[in-house]
């Protein structure tokens, strides 16, 4: 497994990061987001939206668990937070949102790690202190991640810590 180690010492450069990110997402990837309660999951998966060409407002999937939109691929947002049982999250059909035509953005994965494909990409923020900023640290699981992940640090170099 490799990582880097990001700041972003705003929601913007938060957004800005998920929009790198968007330069290399491929059909099928699964991003896994973690982190502290408020610490800009959905924000950057915001970004992650814009820079695939999504046009309406990507909100927080907290309450309605999933919610999915159009872009150049096929984006899928979903949170596990207030699920209790692995087998809630496969009763939401979990199988069939991990749609090999578009990507996965998948708020709190860690709960359900166990289910996560052989290659995804985790995305940890953490909020650093009373201030705006947090810090991210980007992980790639499995050999898809491995081939790009040069380019992902390229793309990010502007955050890196």
């Amino acid at each position: 497994m490799v990582s880097l180690k990001l700041v972003c010492p705003s929601a913007e450069e938060t957004r800005s990061v998920g929009r790198a990110l968007a330069e290399i997402l491929t059909r099928g990837d699964v991003v896994s987001l973690t982190g502290d309660l408020g610490a800009g999951k959905t924000t950057f998966v915001q970004g992650a939206a814009d820079g695939l060409g999504v046009a309406e407002p990507v909100l927080s999937p907290t309450f309605t668990l999933v919610r999915e939109y159009e872009g150049r691929l096929p984006v899928t947002h979903m949170d596990v937070y207030r699920l209790d049982r692995i087998q809630d999250v496969l009763d939401l059909g979990f199988e069939e949102l991990m749609d090999p035509g578009g990507i996965l953005f998948l708020e709190w994965g860690d709960a359900i790690e166990s289910l996560l494909p052989e290659s995804y990409l985790e995305v940890e923020l953490v909020l650093a202190g009373e201030s705006e900023q947090r810090s991210v640290r980007m992980s790639a699981q499995g050999a898809a991640w491995q081939r790009r992940w040069r380019r992902l640090e390229e793309l990010t170099t502007p955050w890196a810590a």
